[in-house]
């Protein structure tokens, strides 16, 4: 591990730009995506449209379209680094899948608690929140889980804009090195140490579902 000795330094930089891209666009999409998601279930036509084009846009554009949109068009109007306009892009087409596990969820609720929440005077977004999000997010648990590991595997996407994440300060330790094949192993066991923690813990949240169920 000669390798990983000599730029462990490098690899740790790019491993904590990866970790706080993952966490912004973590954060970030689960809110649009919930929002969305509502959006898509209400009762307001304008907002059932705006929902369902924002989900089938980014759900059917590629990540590295998306991404490159941001960083060369964008970013002419808003200036931006490679960071920001990746992370954005992330976050956005993350967001499109959580707006579907969450509008999923949302529809396996029996539509009898919202009405009978409607008549005891909530609004449709008060009853929404207090009473149906709860139960749609642990129906969406194992959906959700899935599209939070495939957020962190997708963050390498910021390498392609420069974006100094793992992936990217991987391409430069194997270029200096010349040595591939050692730099992306260490750079594979670098995701794991974010993606089966969060693996398990998905899977251990299930299993205490099912229990209280």
């Amino acid at each position: 591990m000669t390798l990983l000795n000599h730029y462990f330094s490098v690899f740790l930089q790019g491993f904590g730009y990866t970790l706080l891209a993952s966490l912004i666009a973590l954060v970030g999409s689960l809110i649009l995506g919930t929002l969305f998601a509502i959006m898509q279930v209400t009762t307001s036509k304008v907002a059932r449209t705006i929902g369902n084009i924002y989900v089938q846009v980014f759900r059917n554009i590629p990540l590295l379209i998306i991404t490159l949109f941001f960083y060369l068009a964008v970013a002419k109007v808003i200036k931006m680094t490679g960071f920001t306009a990746g992370t954005i892009a992330l976050m956005l087409y993350t967001s499109a899948f959580i707006a579907e596990s969450v509008r999923a969820g949302i529809l396996s609720i029996d539509p009898g608690q919202m009405e009978g929440a409607r008549a005891n005077g909530l609004t449709f977004w008060q009853a929404m929140r207090v009473i149906v999000l709860p139960q749609a997010f642990r129906v969406a648990i194992p959906s959700l889980g899935n599209q939070f590991i495939n957020l962190v595997k997708n963050s390498s996407i910021l390498a392609f804009v420069g974006g100094l994440d793992l992936m990217y300060q991987g391409n430069l330790v194997a270029a200096s090195s010349f040595d591939t094949f050692t730099t992306y192993i260490i750079i594979a066991i670098f995701y794991l140490v974010i993606t089966l923690p969060l693996s398990y813990y998905v899977q251990y949240l299930e299993t205490q579902l099912k229990k209280k169920a």
